[in-house]
C-alpha cells in the first residue's frame, strides 16, 4: 500500500492533534512543525480559503438545532380536544430540579427514540401561596438548553383538561429529519 504525502499544512495540523495526545510510557512528542509562511505578493490573509491555517479568525460555531417554538394553535386544539394522541406524559410532582431534569431528558429521548410525537409533562402549579412553581418555571428553560434542543421541536401550556398551568405539550422532533 502506497503512502501519501501530506501537505505542509496537514504536517502541522497533524502535529497540533498529536500533541494533545498522551504519549505512551517512554515516549516523545512529535515536534510541532512551523507552518511555511507564503510569499507576501502571492498570498494575502485575505484570500486565504476559509478553514486553511491561514485563516486568522476563528471558525464560527457549528449550527445549534433551533429553540423549541410555541405549538401552532390547531394543533394544541388537536391535543386538548384528544383528536390528536398523547403518546406518553411524565409527572414531575415532588422531585427536586435535579431529579426532574433527569427524569425529563431521559424520558424524551426514550419518547423520541420510540417516534413519539406528542407528550405531556405535568410540572405541577406550585405553592399555593401564590408563587410560580419551580418546575413550571424551570422546564421551559431546560428545553431551549442543547440536550433538550435536539429532541424538542416545541411546546406549549396545556390545556385545562390535561393540566392548565401546570403541564405542557410537547411536540418531539422527528428522528432523522423526517418530515
Amino acid at each position: 500500500m502506497s503512502r501519501k504525502r501530506l501537505s505542509a499544512e496537514d504536517r502541522v495540523l497533524w502535529s497540533r492533534v498529536a500533541r494533545t495526545a498522551t504519549p505512551l510510557p517512554g515516549k516523545t512528542l512529535p515536534a510541532e512543525e512551523e507552518v511555511p509562511s507564503p510569499p507576501a505578493a502571492t498570498r494575502k490573509q485575505d484570500d486565504a480559503p476559509a478553514g486553511s491555517l491561514f485563516d486568522t479568525q476563528t471558525r464560527p460555531a457549528p449550527p445549534e438545532k433551533p429553540r423549541p417554538r410555541k405549538l401552532d394553535a390547531p394543533t394544541r386544539e388537536k391535543l386538548a380536544r384528544g383528536r390528536l394522541e398523547i403518546a406518553g406524559r411524565v409527572d414531575l410532582h415532588g422531585l427536586t430540579q435535579e431529579e426532574a431534569h433527569m427524569l425529563l431528558l431521559s424520558f424524551l429521548r426514550r419518547a423520541y427514540e420510540a417516534e413519539r410525537r406528542y407528550v405531556l409533562v405535568i410540572t405541577g402549579k406550585g405553592t399555593s401561596s401564590g408563587g410560580r412553581g419551580v418546575l413550571r418555571r424551570a422546564v421551559p428553560e431546560w428545553l431551549s438548553t442543547p440536550p433538550f434542543r435536539a429532541i424538542v421541536g416545541g411546546y406549549e401550556e396545556a390545556a385545562r383538561s390535561h393540566g392548565g398551568s401546570g403541564a405542557l405539550y410537547i411536540r418531539l422532533r422527528r428522528a432523522g429529519g423526517r418530515r
